[in-house]
């Protein structure tokens, strides 16, 4: 029998979303706001945030889940609005592969949100997020390998699925929006808490004449940090996630040390770990030097799954550049 890879499963696992999949995403979830909810867009401090996340999901399998994204936004019209008002734009690109490239998902998005001060300081804020989406799915039928089949006569043969090397495609519009509370009451603490909805207007993928309709995705999510002393700093941060019949819970934190509190752009060093429930452990290390913050997870599969996955869940890399102005007074928002 040959070494070639069976990806039909994948294939199964798409047909299936129409009742229970689930949209890709991050185990960094932090580290991609804009995907996690576009009340995030503008939500910073500094002129601009350039963000970028990778990530190989059960890297046992060939290539079976690639993952990446950028995306950049930034504050318009500061000088027009309330001096306690943020009000951002940004722009989203996402790449999803599935199956060695066989099977292709393209994003790309613009996001725009208001953030309104409930206090003179600006130290409270409440922001409404929109999104709207461009989408294109390829199923290129010439790179989907299946394994051999037994003959009647109990001898391997070639499998018998035909697709004339045909190239499956839908495109569709996606519209998404979100609530986001952000609040501290110093210059060393912040906490917030989030509700976004995406598909809100159930936009069909359609192959072949079949019609799948994407079910709604609703995203709730809060965190906070506070310091433990001069040079240590405690973050935490949480989801729920449902979606069709599948729901999602992760939890976690990570600990913040400042080589020289002192310093305008100090240097950082973060060591955590968060938990998908019944699915994973996700260790974290990351550092802040200048206006880069660098990330580094790995999943731990727990799971059922582990005996297939060897317990190797997926490496996930991202990386977060905020232009930071010359001030002396930071402005405290959602970090983790």
């Amino acid at each position: 029998m040959g070494k070639m890879k069976n990806y039909l499963w994948v294939i199964c696992l798409f047909l299936l979303g129409k009742a229970s999949a689930q949209d890709p995403h991050f185990s960094q979830f932090f580290s991609s706001p804009l995907t996690l909810n576009p009340a995030f867009t503008g939500k910073f401090f500094g002129t601009y945030r350039v963000a970028g996340n990778y990530r190989n999901q059960w890297p046992t399998i060939n290539n079976a889940f690639t993952t990446t994204t950028g995306s950049i936004d930034f504050h318009i019209l500061q000088d027009n609005i309330a001096p306690n008002d943020t009000w951002g734009v940004g722009f989203v690109g996402y790449n999803d592969n599935s199956a060695n490239g066989a099977v292709k998902f393209n994003y790309a998005s613009f996001s725009t949100a208001y953030h309104k001060g409930l206090d003179e300081d600006g130290n409270h804020q409440l922001g409404a997020g929109f999104q709207v989406t461009y989408a294109n799915m390829l199923i290129n039928t010439a790179n989907l390998k299946f394994e051999d089949q037994l003959t009647s006569s109990g001898f391997t043969g070639v499998t018998s699925e035909v697709f004339n090397n045909a190239s499956l495609q839908s495109n569709y519009i996606d519209v998404n929006a979100g609530l986001l509370y952000n609040g501290s009451t110093n210059e060393r603490n912040n906490f917030y808490f989030g509700l976004s909805l995406y598909h809100i207007n159930r936009p069909k993928q359609q192959f072949t004449g079949a019609i799948y309709n994407l079910n709604p995705r609703a995203t709730l999510n809060a965190g906070g940090y506070f310091p433990l002393g001069t040079a240590t700093t405690m973050h935490v941060s949480a989801l729920q996630m449902f979606q069709g019949g599948a729901s999602e819970t992760m939890f976690g934190g990570a600990l913040q040390l400042t080589a020289d509190p002192d310093a305008y752009k100090p240097t950082s060093f973060y060591a955590g770990a968060w938990i998908r429930f019944k699915d994973a452990i996700i260790p974290y290390l990351g550092m802040e030097y200048q206006d880069f913050r660098l990330g580094l997870s790995y999943d731990y599969n727990s799971s059922a799954l582990s005996t297939a996955s060897q317990n190797r869940g997926g490496i996930e890399l991202s990386l977060i550049y905020v232009r930071r102005p010359n001030t002396d007074r930071p402005v405290n928002c959602p970090k983790f």
